[in-house]
Formats: C-alpha cells, sequence, structure tokens
C-alpha cells in the first residue's frame, strides 16, 4: 500500500535565515482504474482507501448505485521490474447481469487532482444517468447556524493536513451537523469519490439525508458527484462554477458556497435553508 505522506529535504528561510531540514509532503501517485479488466481512467490522488475511490468514481458514471452491483475490487500487479504490486492499479469486477452503459463503452480517461473529468460531461448525460431524484421525503432542512460551524469541525477532523497543509477533505453531516464521515485527498473529486465509494460499499446510497460538505471551490464535476449519490445539501467553503449552480438548480441541489462563519451564499434550492428574511 502506498504512503499518505512522504519526506523530503527542504531549504527553510526564516527572517533572511537558511536551514535544512526534512519536511512532510502529501503523496500523489496515479491510480488506473479497470472496469471487468479494460482500463477505464487514471486519477492522481493520495494513497488510501482506493477501493472506495475506484467504486465511487463509478457511482459518478452511473455504472453502478448499489452493493451488490459490484462483485469484487482488487488490486493488480503494476508494471514494476521485479513484478511486485504498486498498488497503482485497481479493477472493479460488476456483478454478473449488471450492464456497462454507453458512456462507459469506449473510455480511457486522465484525471489530474485538480480537475476531476474536465469537460467531459454535460447537464443531460447527469440527468439522463442519476439514479435517484433528490427529493424531500423526507424534507431535509438546516438551518445557516449550522451550516456556520461545520467547516471548523471538517478542519479539526483533518489528521493529515495537519502534518502536511496540502489535501483537499470532504465530509459528509448529517442533518443534525452529526459528522459521518471524512476523507481527504490530493483532489478535492477523489476525497468526494471515497465518501460515496464507501456509502456504497456499506449499501447506504443514496445519501438522500446528508450534508456534503467540501473544501475550496464547488465545480461541476463535485455538484455531479453530489447529484449521482443523491446528497441533497452541497456546501463548499470557496464559489461555484458556472455549470454547477445550473446543474443544481435543474437537479434540485442545494447549493451553498462561500461559507465562512456566518456567511454564505446560496445559489440554488434556498428552501432547504431555514433563514429569517432579512433586508
Amino acid at each position: 500500500m502506498g504512503r499518505v505522506t512522504e519526506r523530503r529535504p527542504v531549504l527553510r528561510i526564516r527572517d533572511g535565515r537558511a536551514s535544512s531540514r526534512p519536511d512532510t509532503l502529501v503523496a500523489e501517485e496515479p491510480l488506473e482504474i479497470r472496469l471487468n479488466g479494460r482500463p477505464l481512467a487514471v486519477t492522481m490522488r493520495t494513497p488510501g482507501d482506493d477501493f472506495a475511490l475506484a467504486v465511487g468514481f463509478l457511482v459518478s458514471e452511473g455504472v453502478v448505485g448499489r452493493a451488490e452491483e459490484v462483485a469484487n475490487v482488487v488490486y493488480c500487479a503494476g508494471a514494476t521490474a521485479d513484478g511486485s504490486n504498486t498498488y497503482n492499479v485497481v479493477d472493479v469486477r460488476l456483478a454478473r447481469g449488471v450492464p456497462l452503459p454507453d458512456i462507459t463503452l469506449e473510455r480511457n480517461v486522465y484525471t489530474s487532482s485538480s480537475c476531476g473529468l474536465c469537460g467531459k460531461a454535460s447537464l443531460d448525460a447527469v440527468r439522463t444517468t442519476a439514479r435517484w431524484a433528490i427529493a424531500d421525503t423526507p424534507p431535509v432542512r438546516v438551518t445557516p447556524q449550522l451550516l456556520a460551524v461545520l467547516p471548523d469541525q471538517l478542519r479539526a477532523a483533518q489528521r493529515v493536513f495537519d502534518r502536511t497543509g496540502g489535501l483537499h477533505a470532504a465530509a459528509l453531516f448529517s442533518p443534525e451537523g452529526e459528522l459521518l464521515d471524512l476523507r481527504e485527498d490530493v483532489g478535492r473529486h477523489n476525497a468526494v469519490d471515497k465518501i460515496v465509494g464507501r456509502a456504497l460499499r456499506d449499501d447506504a446510497l443514496p445519501l438522500s439525508r446528508t450534508v456534503l460538505l467540501v473544501s475550496g471551490r464547488a465545480s461541476f464535476e463535485l455538484a455531479q458527484k453530489a447529484v449521482m449519490a443523491g446528497v441533497p445539501v452541497l456546501a463548499a467553503v470557496s464559489a461555484p462554477s458556472s455549470l454547477a449552480v445550473d446543474l443544481a438548480t435543474e437537479a434540485g441541489l442545494t447549493l451553498v458556497g462561500f461559507l465562512r462563519g456566518g456567511s454564505m451564499n446560496v445559489y440554488a434550492g434556498g428552501h432547504r435553508i431555514a433563514a429569517e428574511a432579512g433586508a
């Protein structure tokens, strides 16, 4: 298994004075995801929760949505000189009878740690492949006061970030503010896939009574993953993209951006935010 962090020498300069010391960095390695033995995608990720990452990726692609649809997930031998396992290739085998959607038939996608599936999807693609509608039965309502404290809870639970300062995180909360799961990764979309994949392996999809909080911005890819997992509320500490807002509006997703302290912007799905009207 790959390491989450690595040590590297660094020249440290403080107040004009230089000194040499080791520094702890977040690890970044490629992960090739195979589907039924065929290469599907490569993503740059932080090692750890690789099986959940691969399965969560398939949820966002509309390939699977239930635990019983996955027969098994295994590491494949890597291409090393001595034939040892690099733990950088994962093969997901679907259960007998699970069909392959058209979007997966002719795929060989490279995903960077910053952008997810850049330029890949459209609003129509998400609409046609989403398994669950984001419904309000039973209704999910959250207060601005509850949302305001979630970023501090996420930050307090980021153990690897404390050592490296170089990781994104995604956290899943109940509507009452209970932290249900948190994953860290060099790519924010990978962190979300790890959460969704773990939920699928626990047979907990759809995540219809949860709030998903992500560090950084809310891109289209993150909104897509929330919709595909049935999450009703997505919050981000930074800005959303225009396409993320469009998707949230069409899918009925509540999208909150610039969540910082008691300040936030609600870009879609404001009916789930129990806020008092003001001037």
